[in-house]
């Protein structure tokens, strides 16, 4: 009995991908958005339909921090004290481009493709790769927004030092 509810929930998950991808084709910034390393065409989608409106965000900043994926401020008396990321915005976009993120951190950790010198020098510097996913996923976050505000393309030569890797 569970194994043909299993394969019911395969068929209609088949389904489901095959109207998420048509959508996917048919939206240019969905497929703009896709070219971004770490970015696929859920990833995509996703951004595209529940983002509500970039050109609300005044910058890149902005948006990440609407995603959750700014580190919370404890300064005080002149002294900073950045603490853990703020989760403010929605789980599933968040966690979307942290899992994208992730798979360039291991690539890169794994000497496949063209590490950017920003993600090299990044993951030489702190012990937890973890913790160069989530800066890795803040700045895919404001790439993304670049991206959807200004209709251009993604562009790994033209921003050096970003993501030049291969995903």
């Amino acid at each position: 009995m569970q194994g043909r509810e299993y394969a019911r929930l395969q068929v209609e998950l088949k389904a489901i991908e095959a109207k998420l991808m048509a959508w996917h084709r048919a939206n240019a910034d969905s497929q703009r958005l896709a070219q971004i390393p770490g970015i696929g065409p859920i990833g995509a989608t996703a951004l595209v339909m529940k983002t509500p409106n970039p050109r609300a965000f005044s910058s890149g900043r902005h948006f990440a921090a609407w995603l959750g994926l700014t580190p919370k401020d404890h300064s005080t008396a002149g002294k900073t004290r950045i603490g853990k990321i703020t989760r403010a915005g929605d789980e599933m976009l968040r966690s979307v481009l942290v899992a994208g993120a992730t798979a360039v951190v291991q690539q890169a950790k794994r000497g496949r493709g063209r590490a950017s010198p920003w993600l090299l020098a990044l993951l030489a510097r702190k012990s937890s790769p973890k913790l160069v996913a989530i800066a890795l996923a803040n700045k895919i976050a404001r790439i993304a927004w670049k991206l959807m505000t200004t209709g251009e393309s993604y562009d790994s030569a033209r921003m050096p030092g970003t993501l030049a890797i291969a995903a």
